[in-house]
């Protein structure tokens, strides 16, 4: 069956991850956006318990967001054509490109080993590969996965996942945490410039609309 000519172009979320320096991207493509995703917004007071009156209206700076969301995975139809892929490994390597994000780089590992064995006592913990959220032209985000959570829903005759559901925790990274140095800090600057336009069309300024205009 082909597609309408005039119907809308799909977009699919997707995780692109970059091992800075090196600009060459991995990119994973959500195989099905998730039906729903959940994001939470903890704001950054400078007042706390306490404090100054002063600072009871202050902001640190951006609000600590988190995103959770499910995906599902599914090999069914790469089976039925005889995906050398999918019949070797199922969705195996789907999985994995996904759960490595939480990993450190193995060779960054052992080079710190060797350091550690040669009495080097300070050693820089390896850092996470860098990582974009993106879901639409208007959600472009530097995120840290901090949840990886799967549920193996069928396998084939070789024990290899072929159907699963995949709960993803994401903590987005703000100015707060990037150096102004670093690409995720102009990125995240431009998220916010581009959520306060949004907020201003269409809003209304008076409060007639509120029906409280002869009250302040």
């Amino acid at each position: 069956m082909t597609t309408f000519p005039g119907s809308p172009r799909l977009l699919k979320g997707a995780l692109v991850s970059f091992d800075l320096p090196s600009p060459t991207p991995s990119v994973i493509v959500f195989q099905y956006n998730p039906d729903t995703l959940t994001r939470t917004l903890q704001a950054q007071t400078a007042g706390g318990e306490g404090g100054e009156r002063t600072s009871a209206l202050r902001l640190k700076g951006a609000p600590v967001e988190t995103i959770s969301l499910e995906l599902e995975i599914d090999a069914t139809d790469q089976l039925e054509k005889a995906d050398v892929l999918a019949t070797g490994m199922g969705i195996h390597p789907q999985l994995a490109a996904l759960e490595v994000l939480l990993y450190p780089q193995s060779s960054r590992v052992l080079a710190n080993i060797a350091l550690m064995e040669m009495g080097i006592i300070e050693v820089v913990p390896p850092p996470a590969a860098f990582t974009l959220f993106i879901y639409g032209p208007m959600r472009i985000l530097p995120v840290q996965v901090t949840e990886f959570r799967v549920t193996e829903e069928a396998h084939d005759v070789h024990l290899n996942p072929i159907r699963a559901r995949v709960t993803l925790g994401l903590r987005v990274l703000s100015y707060n945490d990037l150096m102004p140095s670093h690409p995720g800090h102009a990125l995240f600057i431009a998220h916010q410039i581009g959520k306060e336009t949004m907020a201003r069309i269409g809003i209304p300024t008076g409060l007639d609309a509120a029906g409280m205009s002869r009250i302040l």
